[in-house]
């Protein structure tokens, strides 16, 4: 009986180290948010920094480990096999559902789906054994499942978030108020005092605190216990001394080395709280399989109440599994868009917006418009205005190096977010309850932007839609989570032959989801995008426009063809990818035309003529997206109302035209992509023959009307079209005049 559980146990320390390097890719980097985004230390040192206080917080996680064993269930009901079950269906489902939300680009949370997943395969296995049991009902599920510390813990999620952001929002405002935005022009005694407090708060809550997870912590126990506020007082008076004297004589920017201190502090706590959603379950499987394998009774005879004991964690396990943790956090591939996401929700300035609005942003921002209208009405005007004052952003000059960035956020909001979202995940570690470490980051991120008045009119809308949008997510990863986990240790206990099964099951979904990942890679780095800061001069915006040109029109030219071969046979599906994929042309084009505010203010005051030709091919760009979007938005909406088919005689003069059309773009697009400009003339008159061919399809079908036409639907249908194919042949004849134009405007400059 040994060997099926010796099997599942290597499995589950296989399943571990995959689920570090995939969870800690999505939540690890959410620490180094506030470093990166302040731009106080660079970007090697802060690595080196989290990667020290990922090691460290590790050791300290030895207390958060009792979660797993029975944090969610009461282990003395479960048998030795019961508790393999639930621990296989854990792992199993954990890696599954993170590599899906990762694939599909949803935010989710690696404590809650552990959370959830030790909750939903306890509640199915506690059913399997209630409905075996003739002498238990129902009701009896509350004897097997610890729903008091199951109800704590997921309220302290819940509530951990709506703290979070109040706590951050009112943190900044009164940090704001002290020190403005000219920081560096304030009383250096500010900056002590403040130093001192950052510094206590961290020291106490992050190395004191944590320390109580160590197997050294009873030698120095007497000395911390019923000294709390001494300790406090005094740590305060040494860091506020110790930063005064840093920035007096020494010239320390002590808002950079609180920074520094916070992304040591906050890489700790996430260590020592999160380490349990990684490693915490196949810890405690070692632990019940020696516990049951010196027992010699039968794997579904041996009650586990031995989980129920304190057990020490095995430090060596702790530690391996920290250095796992550092390597991926310098190796993950996927950091950066982890961090884009924090940052861009967060920046003080305005920018591309990743997420769109929706009802319920619009709402709460006019809400949010309302109730700052009222407030304007009740408190005098004078305090307003002080407050305002304290508000306002000094003029910065820019570097001359037009690749520079500025900053997304200050020094002062970099120094509140580590410090209010280190705290707040330290007592939550001290108390034994696990929270969601990538939420508290993230809403006290959002809390400190919103006090920081970084969401004007501009940007509020985007950024509320943001914050739904993960909150959302975090609601999905848990019901998720939930009925997965409990479907997949039904499977198991069904039959174990299922284990083998999932297993390969999860090695081919990696497997897959790493394929498409890479590809999807590589077809970003295909897709020329405009590099704003560099396109300062015409012949700049035409030499590297014209390979997004090409990109543009070698997918039109594709799509095009797709509607017309799916037309002609009226195939639905594959009608339906082919409009997701106009879709998303027309999104990327009107992204590129969100951003020509920003392009214009990247460019030289001469260049007025790049701007003018810039706007003028975004808008032709713009006009052959919205014909070709028609074209299919109408093919598939004939096909789907189960309309007629087109005529032999529709189809024939279609396809004539796209053969036509295919054999001009492909030209187009090779004239752009090899910079032959100095071609585009013949063209033009290539183009003029296919619009007279366009012209002669609509007379054709006007004549069919007249004499054997029967179909209203279909008429409709292929006249919108041949119009639309008129369309977008004119804007493609408009893009390249101007293109022409421009080109030999730039020659006659150069001679």
């Amino acid at each position: 009986m040994g060997d099926p559980y010796i099997l599942m146990l290597v499995a589950l320390a296989v399943l571990a180290i995959v689920d570090l390097v995939i969870g800690v890719s999505n939540d690890a980097v959410n620490f180094l948010n506030s470093a990166i985004g302040s731009k106080a230390i660079s970007v090697r040192n802060i690595m080196i920094i989290a990667s020290l206080g990922v090691f460290f917080g590790a050791v300290t996680s030895s207390g958060m480990m009792e979660v797993a064993r029975k944090g969610i269930f009461n282990p003395n009901m479960f048998m030795f096999q019961d508790i393999m079950f639930i621990f296989m269906a854990v792992m199993i489902t954990d890696i599954l559902l993170l590599d899906i939300f990762n694939t599909l680009g949803m935010p989710t949370s690696t404590t809650v789906s552990i959370v959830f997943e030790l909750l939903g395969a306890a509640v199915c296995i506690s059913l399997i054994k209630i409905s075996a049991n003739e002498a238990q009902s129902i009701s009896d599920i509350w004897s097997y499942i610890n729903h008091e510390k199951a109800f704590e813990i997921i309220n302290g999620i819940l509530l951990s978030v709506v703290v979070a952001f109040s706590v951050g929002a009112l943190v900044q405002f009164v940090s704001r108020l002290i020190y403005t935005f000219n920081f560096n022009k304030r009383a250096t005694y500010i900056s002590a005092l403040f130093g001192g407090f950052a510094i206590t708060a961290i020291t106490y809550f992050i190395i004191i605190k944590g320390m109580k997870g160590t197997p050294w912590y009873s030698d120095i126990a007497h000395l911390i216990e019923g000294n709390t506020l001494a300790i406090i007082l005094g740590s305060f008076v040494i860091w506020a001394i110790i930063s005064q004297i840093l920035i007096q004589f020494f010239k320390v920017n002590i808002l950079k080395l609180i920074i520094g201190v916070g992304t040591f502090s906050l890489a700790m706590a996430f260590s020592g709280n999160d380490l349990v959603n990684f490693v915490g379950v196949p810890i405690a499987a070692w632990n019940s399989y020696q516990s049951w394998s010196i027992s010699g009774i039968e794997a579904d005879a041996f009650s586990m109440g031995i989980l129920a004991k304190k057990v020490p964690s095995n430090i060596w396990l702790l530690l391996i599994a920290g250095a796992i943790m550092v390597v991926t956090l310098w190796t993950s591939s996927k950091a950066q868009n982890v961090i884009k996401t924090g940052i861009d929700l967060s920046r003080q300035g305005e920018g591309h917006e990743k997420f769109q609005p929706n009802p319920l942003s619009r709402v709460v921002v006019r809400f949010a418009m309302g109730l700052n209208f009222g407030i304007a009405k009740i408190f005098p005007k004078k305090a307003l205005n002080y407050v305002d004052s304290k508000f306002q952003k000094p003029v910065i000059e820019l570097p001359k190096d037009k690749t520079y960035e500025l900053p997304a956020f200050d020094l002062v909001r970099a120094s509140v977010n580590l410090i209010v979202a280190g705290i707040l995940i330290s007592i939550a570690t001290s108390m034994k309850l696990p929270l969601s470490t990538t939420y508290v980051t993230f809403m006290v991120a959002m809390g400190t932007s919103l006090a920081d008045r970084a969401w004007g009119r501009e940007s509020a809308v985007y950024r509320v839609a943001g914050v739904i949008n993960v909150v959302g997510g975090w609601f999905l990863t848990a019901i998720t989570a939930f009925l997965a986990a409990a479907l997949v240790a039904y499977l198991i206990s069904w039959d174990m032959v299922m284990i083998p099964i999932l297993l390969a099951l999860v090695a081919f979904l990696i497997g897959r989801n790493s394929l498409i990942h890479r590809r999807r890679s590589k077809e970003v780095k295909k897709q020329v995008y405009i590099e704003r800061a560099e396109l300062i001069t015409i012949n700049g915006v035409i030499e590297e426009s014209a390979d997004h040109i090409s990109e543009v029109i070698t997918r039109v030219n594709k799509l095009y063809t797709n509607v017309v071969n799916d037309l002609a046979n009226h195939d639905l599906n594959k009608l339906r990818k082919t409009d997701k994929h106009v879709a998303k042309l027309n999104d990327e084009i009107d992204g590129l035309k969100d951003g020509v505010f920003y392009f214009i203010k990247s460019l030289d005051e001469t260049s007025v003529e790049a701007s003018r030709f810039y706007i003028m091919v975004l808008g032709y760009l713009q006009d052959i997206a919205q014909s070709i979007s028609y074209i299919s938005r109408a093919s598939y909406k004939h096909v789907n109302n189960n309309h007629k088919n087109l005529k032999k005689g529709q189809i024939k003069d279609l396809k004539t035209i796209d053969v036509a059309l295919s054999a001009l773009l492909t030209k187009e697009a090779n004239i752009f992509e090899k910079r032959e400009l100095d071609n585009l003339n013949s063209l033009l008159i290539e183009k003029n023959e296919l619009l007279q061919s366009v012209r002669s399809s609509i007379e054709k079908q006007v004549a069919r009307i007249r004499t054997d036409e029967t179909s209203p639907k279909n008429t409709t249908l292929y006249f919108s079209v041949l119009l639309e194919t008129k369309d977008l042949i004119k804007a493609l004849m408009s893009l390249l005049e101007t293109y022409e134009e421009f080109h030999l405007s730039t020659k006659q400059v150069k001679l």
